[in-house]
């Protein structure tokens, strides 16, 4: 067992942009944009391949059926068997997404056979006065709800939040959310690719045709619930393991570092993601060495407890696991 890398793909959308490019320097021609990169996906009929080393060119699921606890841990394995739990994802909106939600596990399960979608994002890069939408800005029923959604009203009672670089939100099932315009971020979600849009701002495909609406279906899924805070704050420090995220579905931490950090994950049976969002880097494991730049995502097969990173240049890198 050794870190894993894995084939980018790249998914144009009609709201997507360049980032991925400018940002990340990859190449995603001949599409004309591309709105999102899935990187790490264990979603049957897209499924990450292994890049790297003797194990190139099998699918990461191939590779859980083969190795089983080795690669994603006893704990998790036997919650999830051959299924890869998460899903990571690069975003980059040229223009506002739709307003959408997520279904729960209970009704994902009832409706569509599989889990739902709870999920977190890091801003990676996001122009000046670029928001985000997540949740409602005040106590909210299904009747003021209905009554703004059918007279298109609907964004007065959401609640707006402008981001920066470094900020973070976690997105529970349930909640009513959208990306801006402007914003560049990495997603961490469950495995799952169920999405209700509620409203698209009346945008027109290529085609001159609406995209689908979920409203009915949506209804059952929305908490309606109003919180005073919907931003995750977390304390940054550099060359530390910094807390940001820490549910059922995953934890996820922050590392800063200029200098050499070595980890130990001897008390996790999970596997672990690292998700580098800026710099370069050297994953040194046994007598090997992995390179890592911005843009990538590696998978640490829960076999391998001890590794040491060895920045190039400044680094900044999210820590993903079960």
């Amino acid at each position: 067992m050794y870190p894993l890398k894995f084939k980018t793909q790249f998914y144009e959308k009609i709201w997507g942009g360049n980032k991925i490019r400018s940002i990340f320097h990859k190449d995603y021609s001949p599409l004309k944009n591309c709105g999102e990169t899935w990187e790490l996906s264990g979603v049957r009929g897209k499924e990450s391949v292994i890049i790297n080393g003797e194990l190139e060119g099998k699918t990461i699921n191939e590779l859980i059926s083969l190795y089983k606890s080795e690669l994603v841990g006893g704990k998790v394995y036997e919650q999830f068997g051959d299924k890869f739990p998460l899903l990571i994802k690069f975003i980059d909106a040229n223009d506002d997404l739709s307003i959408q939600v997520h279904p729960d596990d209970e009704l994902a399960m009832k409706r569509h056979s599989c889990t739902g979608k709870t999920e977190m994002w890091y801003i990676i890069q996001a122009d000046e006065g670029a928001k985000l939408i997540s949740g409602f800005r005040s106590e909210m029923d299904k009747d003021i709800y209905r009554k703004k959604l059918s007279d298109k009203t609907l964004k007065e009672i959401l609640n707006f939040e402008e981001v920066k670089s470094g900020d973070v939100f976690y997105i529970p099932a349930g909640r009513v959310h959208a990306i801006g315009k402007g914003i560049f971020l990495a997603e961490i979600q469950q495995s799952s690719d169920i999405t209700y849009r509620i409203y698209d701002w009346d945008r027109l495909d290529a085609e001159g045709r609406e995209r689908e609406l979920h409203t009915e279906q949506a209804l059952e899924a929305i908490d309606f619930t109003h919180y005073d805070s919907y931003k995750t704050d977390y304390k940054y420090e550099k060359n530390e393991t910094v807390g940001i995220v820490s549910e059922k579905f995953f934890t996820t931490n922050f590392l800063e570092f200029d200098k050499q950090i070595i980890k130990d994950y001897s008390q996790i049976d999970s596997f672990v993601i690292y998700v580098c969002v800026e710099g370069r880097f050297e994953m040194k494991y046994s007598d090997s060495t992995i390179q890592v730049e911005a843009g990538e995502v590696v998978l640490l097969p829960a076999a391998l407890k001890k590794i040491a990173f060895i920045p190039v240049v400044a680094s900044k890198v999210l820590e993903v696991y079960v």
